[in-house]
């Protein structure tokens, strides 16, 4: 009876050790919500790192811009209000700038076009398609200053530009290619075409490369023709690469440093709105207050025309399967 009696009063207790048991499998470990805060851990530094380098500079970039600060550590910094962004749009030395940029927004168009083109006819079988492919990428692959001092030698009078004119008949075309400010800003322009349609040309080529094959051929059994195969299969298919390559595009042109220092300074009309801003802050004028209002102004430019072109071409999915 005794054996009985512990027995059935151990049934009741096992059935409560078993529901406990599921329950301890249920209920996380005491140390279940570390994962939540581990992750953070990991990007404590990186995020420090950029609010240091990169959030904080710019913060005081911006209290600059309503300052007349001129740069050095120990002179005051007198509160100047709007009056930075005012001189932007009314000096008659600044707002010109703004102009120099259509010439490299007019070029970045003619480089998406080249760059798309030679894509789209090298994503096909085509003879030496590995060679042409290395040559138009290999430009972007040169350091900016190398390719500054290069085109200094083909537009210079009696350079390589004017000798080919002249092998070729057409030596009345020669003149100061950098010399003329007629002419200044196309030359510089085309540099720029030259160096970075590489860019565009492999983004494009990576985005048509990804489409599948069985559209093509769907498309060839159809009698579909190259250009139905770009309207309707490629171009569709690329076309998150085609918006991303228009915002580049714009806010690199807007923001165009590197080629027209190199070779020209900013001479001759082809000041652009970097360099006006690098020679206003860092030049003889220092007027840093004035240089940092430019430099929040081209942010916010970029910020907008990026808004602007998702606005009129929105980032959907697109779906060719």
């Amino acid at each position: 009876m005794t054996n009985l009696t512990d027995s059935t009063k151990a049934v009741p207790a096992i059935a409560r050790g078993g529901t406990t048991a599921r329950r301890s499998l249920v209920r996380p470990p005491r140390g279940g919500r570390d994962w939540k805060i581990t992750p953070w851990l990991f990007l404590l530094v990186p995020l420090a790192l950029l609010a240091l380098f990169t959030y904080l500079p710019a913060a005081n970039m911006v209290y600059y811009s309503f300052t007349n600060w001129n740069g050095f550590g120990a002179s005051p910094k007198t509160w100047v209000g709007l009056d930075n962004y005012v001189a932007i749009f009314t000096r008659k030395d600044i707002l010109p700038v703004f102009l120099v940029s259509l010439y490299y927004i007019a070029a970045s168009f003619i480089q998406m076009a080249v760059a798309l083109y030679f894509a789209v006819v090298l994503s096909f079988s085509t003879w030496f398609r590995n060679l042409f492919k290395g040559i138009l990428f290999f430009p972007y692959l040169i350091n900016g200053v190398a390719i500054g001092f290069v085109f200094l030698y083909l537009f210079q009078p009696g350079g390589t530009l004017d000798s080919t004119l002249d092998a070729f008949g057409a030596g009345d075309l020669s003149q100061k290619w950098l010399g003329n400010p007629d002419v200044v800003n196309f030359s510089l322009a085309g540099t720029s075409i030259w160096r970075y349609t590489g860019l565009n040309f492999v983004l494009f080529l990576g985005a048509i490369q990804s489409i599948p094959k069985e559209l093509y051929e769907a498309a060839e059994i159809d009698g579909a023709n190259r250009w139905q195969q770009f309207r309707f299969i490629i171009a569709p298919g690329i076309k998150r690469i085609i918006s991303l390559s228009f915002i580049l595009a714009i806010s690199g042109s807007l923001a165009v440093f590197e080629i027209p220092y190199i070779m020209t300074l900013g001479a001759n009309g082809s000041t652009t709105f970097v360099i006006k801003t690098v020679q206003l802050g860092l030049g003889t004028f220092h007027k840093v207050g004035l240089a940092s209002a430019m430099a929040v102004v081209l942010l916010i430019l970029v910020l907008l025309i990026t808004w602007v072109q998702r606005r009129i071409v929105p980032d959907e999915k697109v779906d060719l399967s």
